[in-house]
């Protein structure tokens, strides 16, 4: 969460390491092109009319339950969040950022009558909105001060939550898909060294994913509440960093997807929103440090118990960069460029590692990315170099066709117009007289036409076959719901299984990691499904002469696997729903990689320095071979890979 030129003090931040060529002179501001018109506002009912709830994924789209792509076009409404800074009194406003006091409710309600709230999100070409919220507001039981919601007298007398039901509910009538935000543990503002750094900071693991199941239930029969987004900028608290696949109390990748598949079953319907790691290390030339964002998923990617439910989020910010906090000068700043350092071409390249890179089809990763945080100080900010950078940013979610939430879009303002926080779209007086967008004065306005107004992907969007990682590298991984409604089918021993429209197609030799597709079918058929712990299922011939084997009953396929240290202890196999050949080939990678040369997540590693084998997308896992013989210490040497057809 940032958004006003007091974010320029935080100490959030996450890199990678750029070479020299990225260090940039400032970009010199351009003519931008003539903006399209702004469009006539939607109406509720149209908006209504437009899409239909839930939402869920087709490759690198969204899309709503027709198959039809749905962009988000979303806004960041805060508040619920908190806007205490941390000390002296929380009622002051002094002490609450940009001087607004929401009283942990979503921001302008004491101004601002909801209806009019959501025609002007509807007037600005929203379509969604990104809720943030606070675990303390789940948990506050105090009624909010009845000056909190003076323009909604409907609302007095009711807690933080109540108030977010609210909201909710009017958000969702009128036909915006809402997307819930864990921003943050307690009340205090986020995003340096306040308390919130981690979806456990505050609170254990298990109190953040019991929090989100209790939202998840509160909202289930609502499918315009469409979304989870887990945690808001994951970043170094004053002792520990967060990691991504370390399999510890720090690890987001673990934490992530465990709570993601205790989401969805609690309600299947919903999107999945994964934000990477927004900053790491201690911010000096002495120390390693950076703002890494999704560069982990190139090597290790999430899976959800149900495919189609993930979307990946990122932030960016002017005055941030891939390994400058933010911080303007003192403790926490560094001499690292920021993005609005680099020219054009470099921030494209830059955006395009640390998070649309994602959006590449084919791969273990692929998914949507919605940038879900940007944005820059508007009405009365002459900031040239922010400027020329929210030009060329949203240029390139133009480009892309990408997904996004502006953050924020409502704000406080005086008598006179001025806004309290001149990152908001929309600002209000006490008066509830608005000066934002869509009253003239504000440079973002021609930017914000362009990215709103974009031509883009619509209408249906053809479902593409999938590949999905299976991680044994710290303990199981059970992906599948068959699965995880019964008894440990490989007890003592590390496993994983794909999800249940998937089966498993590759291997890697010692990182324990496997490989998951649809393609090409087949669906799985009623019956048991069998684990497989010796040779009593190898027919048809001796495929691997001198080798243990484990492989499938005929009629069956490799869906799981389980592992003791590196070596194969059992398969996991599930019935077909239609014949399956039994002739094969041998696909042996105990010496180099033996992947196809073109196919399912070819061009993407996702075992880096680990040999791999992997069967072709025609075809389908039927058996391992492994050995203890010349020190191969039981690993994987060898798939059977037979026809689907």
């Amino acid at each position: 969460m940032e958004g006003t030129t007091v974010r320029i003090v935080r100490t959030a931040g996450l890199a990678a390491v750029l070479a020299a060529a990225l260090v940039a002179a400032a970009v010199t501001p351009v003519a931008a092109a003539e903006p399209p018109a702004p469009a006539a506002a939607t109406t509720a009912a149209q908006l209504s009319d437009s899409w239909t709830g839930p939402l869920s994924t087709r490759g690198r789209y969204v899309v709503d339950a027709g198959g039809n792509r749905f962009k988000l076009k979303a806004g960041n409404w805060a508040g619920a969040q908190g806007t205490w800074e941390g000390s002296g009194d929380p009622n002051d406003p002094a002490n609450n950022q940009a001087r607004q006091v929401s009283h942990n409710i979503p921001l302008g309600l004491d101004r601002v009558p909801l209806a009019q709230l959501t025609a002007d999100f509807r007037a600005l070409g929203l379509n969604s909105v990104r809720l943030p919220f606070a675990n303390a507001m789940i948990h506050d039981t105090a009624p909010v001060p009845d000056s909190a919601v003076a323009a909604n007298p409907q609302l007095k007398g009711r807690t933080p939550l109540q108030v977010y039901d609210a909201v909710v509910a009017a958000l969702t009538a009128d036909g915006f898909a809402v997307i819930l935000n864990n921003h943050t543990t307690s009340y205090r503002f986020c995003c340096g060294l306040d308390g919130n750094e981690r979806w456990n900071s505050g609170q254990s693991a298990q109190a953040w994913i019991d929090d989100w199941v209790f939202l998840v239930d509160r909202y289930k029969e609502n499918k315009r509440v469409v979304g989870a987004d887990l945690r808001n900028e994951v970043r170094r608290d004053t002792w520990d960093d967060p990691n991504w696949g370390w399999g510890d109390g720090h690890d987001e990748y673990a934490a992530f997807e465990e709570a993601g598949n205790r989401i969805l079953e609690a309600d299947p319907d919903m999107l999945v929103v994964m934000e990477g790691i927004n900053w790491y290390g201690i911010p000096s030339a002495l120390f390693s440090h950076g703002r890494p964002m999704l560069t982990p998923v190139r090597n290790l990617s999430n899976t959800l118990i149900r495919s189609g439910k993930l979307v990946y989020a990122a932030h960016f910010y002017a005055y941030t960069g891939p390994a400058n906090t933010g911080a303007g000068s003192g403790l926490g700043s560094t001499n690292d460029p920021r993005y609005q350092d680099f020219t054009p071409e470099q921030l494209a390249q830059v955006v395009d590692d640390e998070a649309l890179f994602v959006t590449q089809s084919g791969q273990h990763f692929t998914a949507p990315v919605w940038i879900s945080e940007f944005g820059a100080a508007g009405r009365g900010s002459d900031n040239a170099k922010e400027k020329a950078w929210f030009d060329t940013f949203t240029d390139i979610l133009v480009k892309n066709d990408t997904d996004f939430a502006q953050w924020p879009v409502v704000g406080w303002a005086g008598a006179d117009g001025t806004p309290n926080d001149s990152w908001a779209l929309l600002s209000y007086d006490a008066a509830g007289r608005r000066s934002g967008l869509l009253d003239g004065g504000d440079w973002r306005a021609a930017d914000w036409a362009k990215l709103t107004g974009a031509a883009g992907r619509t209408g249906a969007v053809a479902q593409p076959e999938r590949w999905n990682m299976v991680d044994l590298d710290f303990g199981d991984q059970n992906l599948s719901l068959t699965m995880r409604a019964r008894p440990d089918w490989a007890y003592g021993h590390r496993k994983g299984n794909c999800p249940d429209t998937q089966r498993l197609v590759a291997l890697a030799r010692s990182s324990n990691r496997g490989l998951c597709t649809d393609a090409g079918g087949p669906a799985k058929a009623a019956g048991e499904w069998t684990a497989v712990t010796d040779e009593r299922y190898v027919t048809h011939g001796d495929w691997a002469s001198g080798y243990n084997k484990l492989q499938c009953p005929d009629g069956t396929f490799v869906v799981g696997y389980g592992v003791s240290g590196n070596a194969m202890a059992t398969l996991l196999c599930a019935p077909s729903a239609r014949p399956l050949p039994l002739t094969g080939r041998n696909v042996w990678f105990d010496h180099g990689d033996n992947r196809p040369a073109t196919g399912g997540s070819v061009a993407s590693d996702w075992a880096p320095g680990h040999y791999k084998g992997q069967c072709a997308d025609s075809e389908y896992l039927a058996g391992v071979a492994f050995t203890w013989k010349w020190s191969h210490g039981g690993a994987p040497d060898a798939l059977l890979c037979r026809p689907l057809a």
